[in-house]
């Protein structure tokens, strides 16, 4: 039987879109696999880890009637990118394996039976559904994500949260030492869901997402839509359905960390402060990555040192007339925000050398940026 014909082209997108979530270990082989499931002309791609799952459908050729199986994704998508993208190709299902054909190329596949595969149970109690536009929600995520811990035993940071209340929806991220918040208006008026998706998912959410994409309609963005339960999150967004587990636990109040009513502000070129914190991070060590800052009027000084006792100093004007003092940062914290950011200006607020600055950005409202102080 011919589960599917169609161009090298067509068939691999569908696959990579799919894809990303499938790991290279694993403890159930059959998880390394793409299931797929023909019904009539349509057939559906699905991959999962147990806590994500990856469903996508595409409109191919092939013989007619029902088939479902599950073939190994990475070597499939290994076998579709060595081929040219205008060569049409076919898998043939024969008792136990898969045979792909292109031109005069022939591979034939084990697979794993489709009823083995270990679907997602969905949940059941899913909260009202919202949309934004999917260019809107990747440039949310893009601000906050690198504020993510990364296998933090308070496995609540190791993820984002997303806050739909009213016509706002927040996303926070925090590592204990700094915290980022971005902030977008919804369409429509919303009760209040709070939700941790977890790392994995943002990041793989943050590949799919189109930034330039149109929808159907003249101009019109194309949109994402969400759904929250208790302990799920959906997605639907070009033609493609992603479920996830939520991480469980109580994210940090995070309108407490944010500071307010600061004396001192300082606005000045993003690009500039973020050359010379690259530069005078070539001295920091290793394990200890800080730098000082001295602000006082008209200046703004960066300097580090390390074990070898070698420094680097940094001066750029601004225009400022408060306060002088000297603070220590993790010269990562403040690069990694810098860089995430396209826009030309910064906003350093600071009240002294021993609170935590807030970094915001004079042309997008609703976007913060915490960073602790360290002693050095």
């Amino acid at each position: 039987m011919i589960v599917l014909k169609a161009v090298q082209e067509k068939v691999l997108s569908a696959l990579q879109v799919v894809a990303g979530i499938v790991e290279r270990r694993h403890t159930l082989p059959i998880l390394a696999n793409v299931l797929i499931r023909k019904t009539g002309d349509s057939v559906e791609f699905t991959t999962s880890d147990l806590e994500i799952q990856v469903r996508t459908a595409a409109q191919l050729d092939g013989d007619e009637g029902n088939y479902a199986i599950t073939v190994g994704a990475k070597k499939l998508i290994d076998i579709l990118k060595s081929l040219p993208s205008d060569q049409t190709v076919s898998l043939s299902a024969n008792q136990a394996k898969l045979t792909l054909q292109a031109g005069k190329s022939r591979f034939t596949l084990q697979t794993l039976p489709a009823e083995d595969f270990p679907l997602v149970q969905e949940a059941i109690d899913f909260g009202p559904a919202f949309s934004v536009p999917q260019k809107t929600l990747k440039s949310l995520i893009s601000q906050v994500h690198f504020s993510m811990a990364v296998h933090d035993i308070r496995y609540y940071l190791n993820g984002i949260l997303f806050v739909a209340e009213g016509k706002t929806l927040t996303l926070v991220a925090t590592d204990g030492h700094r915290l980022a918040l971005a902030q977008s208006t919804l369409e429509v008026e919303m009760p209040k869901q709070e939700v941790i998706l977890p790392r994995k998912t943002v990041l793989e959410l943050q590949r799919l997402l189109k930034d330039d994409v149109k929808g159907t309609a003249e101009g019109e963005e194309a949109q994402i839509e969400m759904r929250f339960a208790g302990n799920q999150a959906k997605f639907n967004f070009g033609g493609l359905e992603f479920v996830t587990k939520l991480v469980e636990g109580k994210f940090p109040d995070y309108n407490r960390v944010i500071p307010k009513n600061h004396k001192n502000h300082i606005t000045l070129g993003r690009a500039t402060l973020l050359s010379s914190l690259q530069r005078a991070a070539i001295l920091t060590s290793e394990k200890f990555k800080g730098v000082r800052v001295n602000v006082s009027p008209g200046t703004l000084g960066i300097a580090s040192s390390n074990a070898e006792q070698e420094e680097a100093k940094e001066e750029l004007e601004i225009d400022y007339g408060g306060d002088s003092f000297e603070i220590g940062f993790n010269v990562g914290y403040l690069m990694d925000v810098l860089a995430n950011m396209s826009q030309d200006m910064v906003t350093l607020s600071l009240n002294d050398a021993n609170s935590s600055v807030l970094i915001t950005n004079p042309e997008i409202e609703g976007f913060k940026y915490v960073v602790m102080p360290m002693r050095i």
